[in-house]
């Protein structure tokens, strides 16, 4: 497809989400305080999620579900190469309707998105501020403990070409004070949709490969940081079975 025309089609498909956004989100706000409940603020960010997903012609191919169990916490890990990389919600949510994510503290300023992602149970981190850091973590462990899920991208941020970027340690922490087991999440076709610094995406198959779960019971935080060499090293060796840049041993960080 030529690129003016996915130009267009992605313009087109984030005009749609913010009005969608703006129409729907106040009075689904509004309901959800007046309720005290949240769990239809959930269901219309998947439904306009998914439709703008569609709009965008990116289309999912997704194994290793029998990996995902909604009712235990679990801490998933992703390797992060594009904002198209949140169609890993979709992809888990079916079964893992408590999954939540952590989220930049900038967001939280936008109008209406960030209020929602708060009301439903992400939790922001300021990385700027380690203290704020430090508490967003506890805050999202305590989630966990309690029985809600998380999908994070322990790089932190977007890698440019094929390396993968060195993991933060916070998410692991998350998970050994919990004690819940840490999955790692296989995105392949993400940077090819929608590179670091473009706009648009191209249309075009997703993979989301959920790997086998790795235990953290009786695991310690002097452990963290084992725990998070297993999961980039089966992370890595997920990618090199389909052939994916991030599994180069000479990338890595």
């Amino acid at each position: 497809m030529p690129p003016i025309v996915c130009w267009f089609r992605s313009l087109t498909a984030y005009v749609l989400l913010a009005l969608y956004i703006g129409i729907v989100g106040p009075p689904a706000l509004a309901v959800a305080f007046l309720s005290g409940r949240a769990g239809h603020v959930v269901a219309l960010g998947r439904f306009g999620a998914r439709a703008v997903r569609r709009l965008l012609g990116l289309r999912l191919a997704v194994s290793g579900l029998e990996h995902v169990v909604g009712g235990r916490p679990t801490l998933y890990c992703i390797n992060h190469r594009s904002n198209v990389d949140v169609v890993a919600f979709e992809a888990l949510f079916p079964r893992c309707p408590r999954l939540r994510g952590l989220y930049k503290a900038e967001l939280g300023k936008v109008p209406v998105l960030g209020r929602a992602m708060r009301l439903v149970g992400f939790v922001p981190v300021d990385r700027a501020n380690r203290t704020s850091a430090i508490a967003s973590v506890d805050a999202a462990a305590a989630r966990l403990a309690a029985g809600d899920s998380f999908l994070i991208a322990p790089e932190g941020t977007r890698a440019r070409g094929g390396e993968m970027l060195p993991f933060k340690k916070g998410g692991f922490v998350m998970a050994i004070k919990a004690q819940a087991p840490v999955v790692p999440v296989a995105l392949l076709g993400t940077a090819e949709a929608m590179p670091r610094g473009r706009f648009w995406v191209r249309p075009g198959v997703v993979g989301v490969e959920v790997g086998e779960p790795i235990p953290t019971a009786g695991m310690t935080l002097d452990d963290r940081d084992r725990l998070m060499a297993t999961v980039r090293e089966r992370l890595q060796r997920m990618l090199r079975a389909r052939g994916a840049p991030d599994a180069d041993p000479r990338n890595r960080a």
